[in-house]
C-alpha cells in the first residue's frame, strides 16, 4: 500500500472545543465573510451574545441592554441576573454547558444548543466577561478560546447583569468591518419583538411601542402602503399585514423567540397558507393564492417551547408543536389568522375594500401577462439561457432543495472580455456568470410586461428564478460587475433601476451588490500591491519605493483571469446596495431615472464640487 493512502491510528485526530471551532466555524456561525453582508460571521457573533442578553429579558431579568462598537471591539452588557459566578469560566468555554438546558430558568428560549458564546469565544482574539450577582464580580480573558487571565471574585458598586468584549479573529474574518446599518436593523428587530426593551447602541436609544407594526412602517415607506397596517397580536403570537403599491413579490418577516428566521420554516409556511384561507372564506371568492399574496408584505412572530431549528444559526425553524401538550404550529397560526383577521376586516370595511380592490388588481394583471409570459418562456428557451447568457455554477446544476441557502454568487457583467475573465477565475461550485449584450433599458415607469418583452431582463429573471417571488432566489449574492468609467456606472444604475421597479425586495433583503476591483497595481520585483483609492495608491508607491511600477487599470477586461482570481475570493470586496427608508422607491427612481433633468444636473455638479473639495483637502 502507497504511504498516501495509509490509513492508521496517527491519522486520527481528537480536536478540543476551541480547535473544533476555528477548524470548522460554519458548523457554528455558518460563514466567514468580511461583514459586507448582514448573515457574515461577526454578526452571528453578535447576535449570539445579544441572544443570551434577550433571553434574561424575556425571563423578566434586565429591561436594557447597551452596545458599544468602536472599530473592531465589540461590547454588549446587560443587567439581567448574571452568570453564576463558580460557572463563569465553563459557561464560555465548556461546550454542552449552559442555562439553556433547564427549561424552567428559561423556558422560551433561542439559545438552546450551549454553543453560542463558546463560538464567539473561540473566534475571538480578545474575549473578555464580566458577571456581577449579589454585588459580587467574577471576570475572565481568553484569547482563541485559551484563559489567558482569571481574576478573583472582588466586591463591587455595579448593577447586576453580565458583560461580553470580544474582537472577531482577524485569521479568521479577513478585512471585515462592521457596517452601522446591519447592527442597526439587527437591534431593533430585537425592540419590535420584545415590549419594553431599550438597546442602546453607541449611544443611540432604540425602542418599539408597536412591535411588528413598528416593523413594517421601518420597511415600507408611508406612500406606498395599499392601506394602513393590520396589526394583531394573541398569547405567543403576533402578525402585522399590509400590501405594497409599487412592488411586486411577496415579502416577509418571520421569527421565532426573538429569532429572526429569515429562511421562514413551519411557522412562516402557516402563516402564509392561513392568510390565503381566511381571505377566501372572508370574501366567500376562490382567489388564486397567488393574487392574494401579491406585493403583501407582512411580518410574523410566534413563541415556541425549546424550539428545533435546522441550523445552528437558527434561521429556519423545523418545530412542528408549540410546545408539550399543544397544538401544531399550523393549527395554532391557522386558528389565529382565522379568528382575528376575519374579525378585523369585519370591523374595518374600508380596508377590506382596499384590500379586496389589490387582490382583483393581481388577478387582472395576471391574467394580462399570461399570454405574453408564455411567449417569453419559449423564446428564453429557444435563447439557450445556460449555452449563451448563463454560465452557472456547480452547486445548481445538483438536485439542492434550498439553493438560496448555499453561498452562491451571481456576477452580472457586461462584454466578453470582462465576463470572458471573471468566468476563468471563478469559483465554479459556487460563483456564476450573467454576460449582458450592451446596456440594459432603463426601466423606470415601465409595467411588468417589459420584463417579458426585454430578453435581456427576461433571462435575468429566468437565471435569479425570481418569476413569482423569492423564496426561490437561486443565488445568495447577486454582483454587479461593471467598468468603474461612465459606461460601466451608467450599466450600474440601469440595473439597480430594473431591481428597484419590479424587484425591490432583492435589496431590502441585501442580496444586491457592487463588484468593487482595483484601479491600480503598484509592483516591485518582490511584492504587489492592488489599489482600490487614490490614497491606498499613494500609500503602496511610499512603501515600494524607489519608483515602482504603476499600471492603472481601465477596465474589467484589461484585468487577467490569474489576477482576477484574488479579486473575487477570499479578499472579494462588495458594496452593498442599501435603501434610505425616509426615501420612497418611486420618489427615488423618479429623480435620477425621470425627466427632471435640470434637477439632477445641479445635483450632480453640487456633490462633484464636494468631492472635489475633499479630494483638494
Amino acid at each position: 500500500m502507497s504511504e498516501e493512502n495509509q490509513y492508521t491510528e496517527d491519522n486520527i485526530r481528537s480536536l478540543d472545543w476551541k480547535e473544533h471551532i476555528r477548524m470548522r466555524p460554519g458548523m457554528y456561525i455558518g460563514k466567514l465573510g468580511d461583514g459586507s453582508s448582514p448573515d457574515d460571521g461577526i454578526y452571528i457573533l453578535l447576535k449570539e451574545v445579544m441572544d443570551n442578553c434577550i433571553d434574561e429579558f424575556v425571563m423578566g431579568a434586565g429591561k436594557t441592554i447597551e452596545v458599544t462598537i468602536r472599530d473592531k471591539t465589540v461590547s454588549v452588557r446587560d443587567y439581567g441576573r448574571g452568570i453564576p459566578l463558580g460557572k463563569v469560566i465553563d459557561v464560555v468555554s465548556k461546550m454542552n454547558t449552559g442555562g439553556k438546558y433547564d427549561s424552567l430558568a428559561f423556558k422560551k428560549s433561542v439559545g438552546l444548543n450551549g454553543v453560542g458564546t463558546k463560538a464567539v469565544n473561540a473566534l475571538s482574539n480578545y474575549f473578555r466577561v464580566e458577571s456581577v450577582r449579589d454585588d459580587k464580580q467574577k471576570a475572565a480573558e481568553f484569547s482563541a478560546g485559551n484563559l489567558t487571565v482569571e481574576e478573583d471574585i472582588i466586591d463591587t458598586t455595579k448593577r447586576k447583569g453580565t458583560k461580553v468584549i470580544f474582537i472577531p479573529d482577524e485569521a479568521i474574518f479577513k478585512n471585515y468591518k462592521f457596517r452601522n446599518e446591519y447592527i442597526i436593523k439587527m437591534l431593533k428587530n430585537y425592540c419590535y419583538l420584545n415590549n419594553g426593551l431599550t438597546i442602546i447602541y453607541n449611544g443611540e436609544k432604540f425602542y418599539s411601542e408597536n412591535g411588528l407594526k413598528d416593523l413594517l412602517e421601518e420597511n415600507i415607506h408611508a406612500d406606498d402602503l395599499e392601506y394602513p397596517i393590520i396589526h394583531l397580536k394573541g398569547d405567543d403570537i403576533e402578525i402585522a399585514i399590509t400590501h405594497s403599491k409599487s412592488q411586486y413579490s411577496e415579502e416577509y418577516h418571520s421569527f421565532v423567540n426573538g429569532q429572526n428566521t429569515t429562511q421562514g420554516g413551519t411557522h412562516l409556511a402557516a402563516f402564509r397558507e392561513a392568510i390565503v384561507k381566511t381571505i377566501r372564506e372572508f370574501y366567500n371568492k376562490g382567489f388564486e393564492a397567488s393574487d392574494v399574496r401579491k406585493s403583501i408584505v407582512s411580518a410574523v412572530s410566534i413563541k415556541v417551547m425549546e424550539p428545533v431549528f435546522e441550523s445552528q444559526t437558527k434561521t429556519k425553524l423545523g418545530s412542528t408543536d408549540i410546545g408539550p401538550d399543544l397544538p401544531s404550529v399550523r393549527t395554532f397560526v391557522n386558528d389565529f389568522v382565522k379568528n382575528k383577521l376575519d374579525n378585523y376586516l369585519h370591523k374595518n370595511p374600508e380596508t377590506a375594500d382596499a384590500l379586496q380592490r389589490k387582490i382583483l388588481q393581481a388577478e387582472r394583471e395576471r391574467k394580462e401577462l399570461s399570454g405574453i409570459r408564455k411567449l417569453a418562456k419559449d423564446r428564453a428557451k429557444k435563447s439557450s439561457l445556460h449555452n449563451k447568457k448563463l454560465r452557472d455554477c456547480r452547486v445548481h446544476l445538483t438536485d439542492i432543495k434550498n439553493p438560496k441557502s448555499l453561498e452562491s454568487t451571481l456576477f452580472i457583467t457586461e462584454g466578453d472580455s470582462a465576463s470572458g475573465s471573471i468566468t476563468k477565475s471563478r469559483d465554479v461550485n459556487t460563483q456564476a456568470v450573467f454576460s449582458l449584450r450592451g446596456k440594459p433599458l432603463n426601466s423606470y415607469g415601465m409595467t411588468k410586461k417589459i420584463v417579458y418583452e426585454n430578453e435581456e431582463f427576461n433571462l435575468l429573471q429566468a437565471a435569479l428564478d425570481i418569476e413569482d417571488d423569492m423564496e426561490n432566489l437561486r443565488y445568495n449574492k447577486i454582483v454587479i460587475a461593471t467598468d468603474a468609467d461612465v459606461d460601466g456606472m451608467h450599466i450600474r444604475l440601469l440595473l439597480i433601476t430594473f431591481f428597484l421597479q419590479f424587484f425591490p425586495e432583492l435589496i431590502k433583503e441585501n442580496h444586491l451588490y457592487i463588484l468593487q476591483t482595483p484601479l491600480f497595481r503598484i509592483r516591485n520585483k518582490k511584492e504587489t500591491i492592488y489599489c482600490y483609492s487614490d490614497q491606498e495608491r499613494r500609500d503602496a508607491m511610499e512603501k515600494l519605493k524607489p519608483k515602482p511600477e504603476i499600471t492603472r487599470f481601465k477596465g474589467l477586461g484589461e484585468i487577467s483571469p490569474n489576477e482576477f482570481q484574488f479579486f473575487i475570493g477570499e479578499d472579494i470586496r462588495l458594496d452593498p446596495i442599501m435603501l434610505d427608508k425616509n426615501t420612497s422607491i418611486e420618489t427615488l427612481l423618479e429623480f435620477y431615472m425621470g425627466k427632471n433633468t435640470p434637477d439632477r444636473q445641479e445635483f450632480i455638479i453640487n456633490n462633484l464640487k464636494v468631492e472635489l473639495d475633499a479630494v483638494a483637502e
